[in-house]
């Protein structure tokens, strides 16, 4: 019975960073995965919500994606947000990420 077809199945060993830490308004809490899928980006997740997304320093600079998708309720929250982040994500080459 194949009911799915399988896209990718890999196994790699992976740095993890668990990271906690205090604004003058928020505590945040993070684990960042850096992984050579998702072309380079680190798999960002905040333990608080459980909410997760793949950023990269471009990603970093959207203020207003950083607080949509972490649902951080002022700008000023994003700008302390993207100072971290800008700080502990590395610089990604985009690489191929599937053969053609």
């Amino acid at each position: 019975m194949n009911l799915f077809e399988k896209l990718y199945d890999e196994y790699e060993k992976v740095k993890v960073r668990f990271v906690g830490f205090t604004t003058k308004d928020t505590r945040y809490d993070f684990g960042i995965v850096y992984t050579n899928m998702f072309f380079g980006k680190p798999l960002v997740i905040c333990m608080q919500t459980g909410r997760s997304t793949l950023l990269d320093p471009k990603d970093v600079e959207n203020h207003e994606y950083l607080q949509r998708i972490f649902r951080i309720d002022t700008a000023e929250q994003a700008a302390d947000l993207a100072e971290f982040f800008s700080d502990v994500l590395p610089a990604t080459a985009l690489h191929p990420e599937y053969d053609y």
